[in-house]
């Protein structure tokens, strides 16, 4: 008998769908279907914690500008 999953249909930039497939690799926690370059269904019960990875990526890969002190 086949098993029915909730899913919630997320539309993102191709880069930030990079970032969550990145972090979906190892265990297939999250998404449930890629659809296309900018859609994916996420498992409905995971969605706040793929939320919280993907956070904490951008927050990792996001640098300030640097500043110099000779203008």
């Amino acid at each position: 008998m086949p098993k029915a999953i909730k899913g919630v249909l997320v539309e993102c930039d191709p880069s930030i769908k990079a970032i969550i497939l990145k972090i979906d690799q190892d265990k297939h926690d999250y998404i449930i279907e890629d659809l296309d370059d900018q859609t994916l269904v996420v498992k409905e019960n995971q969605l706040s914690s793929l939320k919280a990875r993907l956070e904490e990526e951008l927050a990792n890969t996001q640098t300030m500008p640097e500043f110099s002190g000779s203008d």
